[in-house]
């Protein structure tokens, strides 16, 4: 990686973490909520690799727009993203006591907080985005639209659903994953480039190829993820390891290998990047692509 891109992407993480306490900050008139923005406060700033956001940043700005004029939609994707953890992390969920090498949020601030945290940080996302001061009107609409699409039964909801009733088969193919994935994971990647190139005004076409991409990103992570689960430590991760395994979850790896699934790894990363040359200032999402193929955590 060279020193550009490492120094544009400590950029756009750093404006996401100051907008992020910006826009949940304690003020006079919420004293009473006072447990409710901590707990809300404590899982968004657990830490996290804040890929959605730099991608909302870095297609505003690949399509020739103003990244700093895109806040509310990349604060609204993570809010979004913290939400779907703080309920996954629960005990009717996935029941996991750590994130992130921390207390998970139920833990931390008891059940109920935790569900009521999560479910703030899911409709916080829409208000920040209509006040917005620098989207025009019709941006919200379509950015508003396009966001709840994406989160909802079609979306990331309803991916996290079939992922649920694939731990009660035992014939799940790589047709169910891909779909699965596509929805759980490939949503969020895709409405964060999506968002990007509206605030930048792009046309429709533009806009289609920027989820064609990130549907491929998205799948690619996840893929990375299921390596992950099997190769690394709790240490490294932040979180159990081994725990597809223990819930019974069909994967990339428990269908193909970790050797195999690396390769469809990199064959679908590959894709990402061929998609990117419709794109003329793409050096930043190229870089990117790459950096999340090979990571560690």
């Amino acid at each position: 990686m060279n020193g550009n891109f490492n120094q544009k992407l400590r950029e756009y993480i750093g404006f996401t973490e100051e907008k992020l306490k910006e826009y949940n900050k304690h003020t006079q008139e919420s004293e009473a909520q006072k447990n409710l923005i901590d707990a809300m406060n404590y899982s968004l700033e657990a830490g996290g690799k804040r890929i959605r956001p730099v991608l909302v940043y870095a297609f505003c700005e690949a399509l020739g727009g103003d990244y700093r004029k895109a806040s509310a939609p990349a604060c609204a994707i993570e809010m979004i993203h913290t939400f779907s953890l703080i309920h996954d992390d629960l005990p009717a969920m996935d029941d996991d006591d750590f994130r992130r090498g921390k207390p998970s949020c139920h833990k931390a601030f008891g059940e109920a907080m935790a569900i009521l945290a999560g479910d703030a940080l899911s409709v916080l996302p829409f208000e920040i985005i209509a006040d917005d001061e620098f989207l025009t009107a019709q941006q919200k609409v379509k950015i508003i639209s396009a966001l709840a699409k994406a989160v909802g039964k079609d979306g990331m909801i309803g991916g996290q659903v079939i992922d649920m009733e694939n731990e009660q088969r035992c014939d799940v193919d790589e047709e169910n994953l891909r779909n699965m994935y596509r929805n759980k994971t490939g949503q969020l990647i895709a409405v964060s480039c999506v968002m990007g190139g509206i605030c930048a005004g792009a046309s429709e076409n533009q806009l289609k190829t920027a989820a064609e991409y990130a549907y491929r990103l998205g799948l690619a992570f996840q893929i990375i993820d299921d390596i992950l689960d099997v190769t690394s430590t709790a240490e490294v991760l932040g979180k159990p390891i081994g725990s597809d395994e223990a819930e019974n979850k069909t994967t990339f790896v428990t269908l193909y290998g970790v050797e195999k699934a690396q390769e469809i790894a990199s064959g679908i990363t590959d894709e990402a990047m061929e998609l990117l040359n419709e794109f003329e200032n793409n050096d930043f999402l190229r870089e990117l692509t790459e950096m999340l193929l090979k990571r560690k955590n």
